[in-house]
């Protein structure tokens, strides 16, 4: 009993002091925040966060254009529009949040007859959509672009494997950069392909390459006798491959697997350069009509961090889910 009582004394004592270590952490990010702000006193930088939110949410104006020349009359309090070439068309100035003509105004066709306010995405939330979007198509083909690049990595078959092992190891031994440029100015000019499109299929071909080696490495992590036993079974190599091999084998490459698509969110930034309006590109847009880089480059990575933290929230859930499952 009294060395059950020493090991338990011994152990509780081997383990750290959270509430210590807790305690440091913050100091350490504390620190952090204050060389930013003492570097930002260096260089005499003016800081101006009201500028932004505009540039995230924003009131739009939507205007009540005049169809016709005509002019303004009121008639038992109500307003109308009445076509100079013809009295009897009368359009109701109605339904307008704020009317900016009034009775006996002259109107021109075009002219802004009122509007209605209502809120819109500004650039920096309309270039998070983009790079929602372009992860998501990009990330879908990658997976299934690289789980068959993995399968043939490990095929029997002596062709496929070759075309696996070039494709895996030209992709991965060239910039992302490059691949853009070659699938938009030349596999885009030769297919007809827009810039979304483009971006999309050098995202998903980039990504695939290294799911293909997670992939691969995941299955050979499997023990060689699952296969044998499968076999043995009566099933097929297929069959042992879909009902044995990748149900064990996807969770061990949900971990890397995460960290790849992480990876992919933020190198779809490079697509801006051929002019898809992704959060990188709209940044830029409005650090040149605002003049505050800061401020703006602080948001654009404030919100990849957010769509990656949430890219990772699903994952570790998944895991421990999977973790669960004998």
């Amino acid at each position: 009993m009294l060395n059950l009582n020493q090991s338990h004394v011994r152990q509780m004592e081997r383990q750290p002091n959270k509430l210590l270590w807790h305690g440091i952490f913050f100091l350490i990010v504390a620190a952090i925040a204050v060389g930013f702000y003492k570097s930002s006193q260096s260089i005499e930088y003016t800081w101006r966060w009201e500028r932004m939110p505009q540039y995230l949410v924003y009131q739009a104006e939507d205007h009540l254009m005049a169809e016709f020349d005509g002019s303004v009359i009121e008639e038992n309090g109500e307003l109308y529009l009445v076509n100079d070439f013809d009295p009897d068309e009368k359009v109701l100035v109605t339904g307008l949040a704020e009317v900016t003509v009034a009775d006996g105004d002259v109107i021109f066709t075009g002219d802004s007859l009122g509007y209605n306010q209502n809120w819109a995405l500004g650039p920096i939330l309309d270039g998070v959509l983009v790079t929602l979007e372009l992860s998501l198509y990009s990330g879908v083909l990658a997976i299934i672009l690289g789980t068959l690049a993995g399968l043939a990595r490990i095929s029997p078959n002596p062709a496929l494997k070759n075309l696996s092992v070039f494709y895996v190891e030209v992709i991965r031994g060239t910039p992302l950069l490059v691949q853009i440029f070659i699938v938009y100015f030349f596999i885009g000019t030769v297919l007809d392909l827009d810039r979304f499109a483009a971006g999309v299929i050098a995202l998903a071909v980039f990504t695939g390459a290294y799911v293909a080696e997670i992939v691969r490495s995941g299955i050979e992590s499997i023990h060689s006798g699952q296969m044998e036993a499968g076999r043995s079974l009566g099933m097929g190599y297929g069959q042992t491959m879909h009902y044995i091999i990748l149900p064990q084998a996807f969770k061990r490459v949900l971990p890397p697997l995460a960290g790849q698509f992480i990876n992919l969110i933020k190198d779809s930034s490079l697509v801006s350069v051929i002019s898809i309006t992704d959060l990188t590109k709209a940044g830029r847009e409005v650090v040149s009509s605002t003049f505050s880089p800061f401020e703006v480059w602080f948001s654009v990575a404030l919100l990849y961090l957010v769509l990656t933290g949430i890219l990772s929230f699903f994952v570790r859930r998944l895991e421990r889910k999977y973790a669960n499952v004998g």
